[in-house]
């Protein structure tokens, strides 16, 4: 979506809302498409004092794997985002604000961006989630592992004196 901001910066508006879907099913992580669905964009541009502020909100549905356990996982996301647009720089560069040369922002990029540098590194089901067993491979969340454990050739006579006691 493409945001014209020139009114804003002209001080025509004070107050410009914008709705829209934004489309990331192209996007890659964790070796899979998490966004099944377009991400809903909800905000609105400012201008207070000739500064022009820009704040949304996203709300989508990440989708995956977990990463211990590879069991399908889906979690409802709401994110906030606020951005300063200037039409251009005093200074060398500054990453604290957007310039805006012509006034027209490109609002699927900046939403994008601000979306993908939140995503979590990898997807759990859960914090205490135990994965699977690297022996068998039985997800340790549903059933124990039935792997028979080697008893370390070192440790052999210890292991007898445990068994004698029982």
């Amino acid at each position: 979506m493409q945001l014209d901001l020139r009114r804003l910066f002209e001080g025509d508006e004070q107050i410009l809302p914008f709705v829209f879907a934004l489309d990331l099913s192209d996007v890659q992580q964790w070796g899979d498409r998490p966004f099944q669905a377009p991400v809903k964009i909800s905000g609105q541009a400012t201008n207070r004092a000739g500064i022009v502020t820009v704040r949304y909100a996203a709300d989508y549905l990440l989708s995956g794997n977990c990463a211990r356990c590879l069991e399908p996982v889906e979690q409802k996301k709401h994110q906030e985002f606020t951005h300063t647009v200037v039409r251009k720089l005093n200074q060398q560069q500054d990453d604290d604000y957007i310039v805006c040369e012509d006034g027209v922002l490109d609002l699927d990029t900046v939403a994008q961006d601000d979306i993908l540098l939140e995503l979590p590194i990898r997807m759990l089901c859960s914090e205490d989630c135990k994965g699977l067993c690297p022996g068998c491979g039985v997800n340790l969340n549903e059933e124990p592992c039935r792997c028979r454990k080697e008893v370390d050739p070192r440790l052999a006579a210890l292991a007898q004196l445990l068994d004698d006691e029982n």
